[in-house]
């Protein structure tokens, strides 16, 4: 079983604090969670994550985390997914929940008939050479946390302050812009949340 809450929109570090906190508290019959909110304006660095990929932060904090992967922006319109799964119990790899999460937004997308991809070198999801959707876990006493960004309807300007990820040609584009006009009219974050969710969870038992 997999508890799925609605946060809301929420202060990044307080998230980041209780993430660690649950997964170290967590015992072996914790039911697992998965977390769907948005964030306040911040850039998260990866563990070993070059400060150089960030161009000019300005007014937006920076937080040291410790995922995988370079530096992203989180802010709000854009769903973050946190999943705290004990790997071991669920019999999943760490891949597996990776490619879980990658496939779920690639699933999501087309049902707006939007064709996307995972690539072997990046995690994340794409659409052409752009990127839709993040992916940075982090595994400790067995279980992850962290998970999934997905840009749906947000203000993409703070990306161009940053290289995306480490890469300093890689742009990035949101669930909205590659909708059509009447798709994109509709979407609501809180639609897309349970939709992804739903998703997650039938891949998560596959």
């Amino acid at each position: 079983m997999i508890a799925v809450k609605t946060l809301g929109l929420v202060d990044y570090e307080e998230t980041f604090a209780a993430m660690q906190d649950f997964t170290d508290r967590r015992g072996p019959d914790t039911t697992d969670e998965i977390w769907l909110l948005e964030h306040r304006p911040v850039f998260t660095l990866g563990l070993n994550g070059d400060r150089s990929h960030l161009l000019a932060p300005r007014n937006i904090p920076v937080v040291q985390v410790d995922r995988g992967g370079q530096v992203t922006y989180h802010g709000p319109g854009q769903l973050v997914v946190y999943t705290l799964i004990d790997l071991k119990r669920a019999q999943l790899g760490i891949r597996d929940l990776v490619s879980a999460l990658e496939n779920s937004v690639i699933k999501l997308l087309a049902g707006f008939d939007i064709e996307s991809a995972a690539r072997c070198d990046a995690p994340g999801v794409y659409v052409d050479s752009k990127k839709v959707a993040s992916v940075g876990l982090r595994i400790r006493r067995g279980c992850s946390y962290h998970g999934l960004s997905l840009n749906v309807a947000m203000d993409t300007e703070p990306f161009t302050r940053i290289n995306p990820c480490g890469f300093d040609d890689l742009s990035v584009t949101q669930l909205t812009e590659l909708a059509t006009p009447q798709d994109a009219g509709e979407i609501s974050l809180d639609q897309i949340g349970s939709s992804l969710a739903d998703i997650l969870l039938e891949e998560l038992q596959n």
